[in-house]
């Protein structure tokens, strides 16, 4: 027996208490120390949907030092995107390389497996297509471009700017998804390539490629042209989806088939047309979008105008002479705005008057908030309701073009010179927006993403949250009040989770320990596994 005198902790009373039972009791450090430690958990995520999704079998049906490449380059690309030499130094900051085999890899090791995946897309593609596209199926189909560092790569080309990056030649990417935007196939093309010769390579790929007889193709209407549906025509199996350009909706509005009281009853009504035989014409009004245009459209007038008074203020002082040169700064002014259409013009070489021409912008202002859809589909197989949420499903395929730009792809810039490592790079990226496109879906309930459709309500009227969705936006947490989180934010919270390199200091023995994962952490691991292909 023994009295311990002076003050005594609750915790070192319990120490006392395991020493007196007879326990032999080691300071932690005594017993291992933690040597390194990774962020695991979202590598493990990205795996996991890789593995749900088939991704290994659908690069090649045998394992190799190729596929384990491109399938680290995918997952990272979705995890962190960055340039493949960045890559192929950060990924060793995870346990990615280590899952899957490539330690040792350089970027001279990436860039051969690139060219090994070039070699396969056609093949990759065919399998996509086969899990996601059937006879008779509903595909879309649009174009972007992005810019090109240097002088050397040969599909580099000047051409329509989309990404406002002036003196950037730049290629651009052709992207062909089933109807609910699932990527299924993607075509680098020069940088001057127009939007409807682009489009009948993807017919023929179809059809040739992947053995699909009839199908309907949904693009915009400067995709699918007059002179496309001829030809879509003279084919035969082939039905589309597009809207009619202004030019063509003006001749409809001047001619009296559409009219105001179209829309008395409801926003869209559909009729046929002797210029257009064999096809569905569906007029749509927008009153949100008309509103929205005349406010612009006067706001432009208004500016050009502004614009031209000034012109019109040098020529009458004698700053400014001569018709060719008050012709040339006119133009600069009508240009910058592109309301040439609505005004009429005087010069001379002394003088110079304008005035809006009412009756155009009257013209213009009937159109307002109206687009007419046009499609082959019979209405037994398609309502004119769904027609125009076919039509606006394109919106999918844009978002996944923003999706391959932004910070969550990163697909631009592009430093690489030769044809098939760009086209390696793009495919890459359209390859992890598949992963990606799957995971965001299976998160849906977990992250700030809608997990509502709105197919019953107004097809014309613009896009809304659901109350759901509002709510989670609102309060920033989910029904059961823990955080919502985005995609990215969601991966960061998995990233926690950690494999720890254990060593015991007396032994030199070392053993892994990996971070068990919280509620939130299981719940994300288990959706994923959940996912439907």
């Amino acid at each position: 027996m023994a009295n311990l005198t002076g003050a005594v902790t609750e915790e070192q009373a319990l120490v006392l208490r395991r020493v007196l039972k007879g326990e032999t009791l080691v300071a932690p450090a005594d017993a291992f120390e933690v040597t390194r430690s990774l962020p695991h958990g979202h590598v493990k995520a990205v795996l996991a949907a890789m593995k749900r999704l088939g991704v290994e079998d659908l690069l090649a049906s045998r394992p190799s030092r190729q596929r384990s490449l491109i399938t680290a380059l995918i997952a990272f690309r979705v995890l962190s995107p960055k340039s493949k030499l960045a890559t192929t130094r950060a990924w060793h900051d995870t346990t990615l390389a280590a899952e899957l085999g490539v330690l040792d890899a350089d970027e001279h090791a990436v860039y051969h497996a690139m060219d090994w995946l070039v070699a396969r897309q056609a093949r990759i593609e065919g399998k996509l297509a086969a899990g996601h596209l059937s006879e008779g199926a509903r595909v879309m189909f649009d174009l972007s471009s992005t810019y090109v560092e240097g002088e050397k790569c040969r599909l580099a080309e000047f051409g329509y700017d989309r990404d406002k990056k002036r003196g950037k030649k730049q290629i651009n990417l052709g992207l062909l998804t089933d109807d609910a935007g699932r990527p299924v196939a993607l075509s680098v093309l020069p940088g001057n390539t127009g939007d409807p010769s682009a489009l009948m390579p993807q017919v023929e790929k179809l059809r040739e490629r992947f053995g699909l007889s009839s199908f309907t193709l949904v693009g915009d209407r400067g995709m699918i042209t007059g002179k496309q549906i001829e030809r879509f025509q003279a084919a035969g199996g082939i039905d589309w989806i597009t809207a009619l350009k202004s030019q063509s909706l003006r001749k409809l509005v001047v001619d009296g088939t559409i009219q105001p009281s179209l829309y008395d009853e409801e926003n869209l009504a559909e009729m046929t047309h002797a210029d257009y035989p064999g096809e569905r014409l569906i007029a749509c009004r927008n009153p949100v979008l008309g509103r929205l245009r005349a406010h612009k459209r006067q706001e432009l007038l208004a500016a050009t105008t502004r614009e031209l008074e000034r012109v019109q203020k040098s020529v009458n002082g004698g700053r400014l002479k001569g018709k060719a040169k008050i012709g040339l700064r006119v133009g600069e002014k009508l240009a910058k705005h592109r309301t040439a259409k609505h005004f009429t013009l005087a010069i001379q070489d002394d003088k110079f008057a304008f005035e809006v021409d009412q009756g155009s912008v009257a013209a213009e202002a009937a159109m307002d908030g109206i687009y007419v859809i046009r499609t082959s589909v019979p209405e037994e197989d398609l309502s004119a309701a769904d027609a125009v949420r076919a039509y606006k499903d394109l919106s999918k395929v844009e978002r996944a073009f923003r999706t391959h730009k932004g910070v969550d792809l990163q697909v631009r810039p592009i430093h690489h010179h030769l044809s098939d490592r760009v086209k390696a790079h793009l495919f890459i990226c359209m390859l992890a927006y598949y992963v990606r496109w799957h995971m965001e879906r299976a998160w849906a309930s977990l992250t700030f993403k809608d997990e509502q459709t709105n197919d019953e309500k107004d097809p014309v009227a613009p896009a809304e949250r659901s109350a759901a969705a509002t709510q989670k936006a609102q309060t920033n947490s989910l029904p059961d009040g823990s955080p919502a989180r985005t995609f990215k934010g969601l991966l960061e919270h998995l990233a926690t989770i950690t494999r720890n390199t254990c060593q015991h200091p007396a032994t030199g023995v070392t053993f892994p320990m990996t971070t068990s994962p919280n509620p939130t952490q299981l719940q994300a691991l288990d959706l994923l596994a959940r996912i439907s292909v």
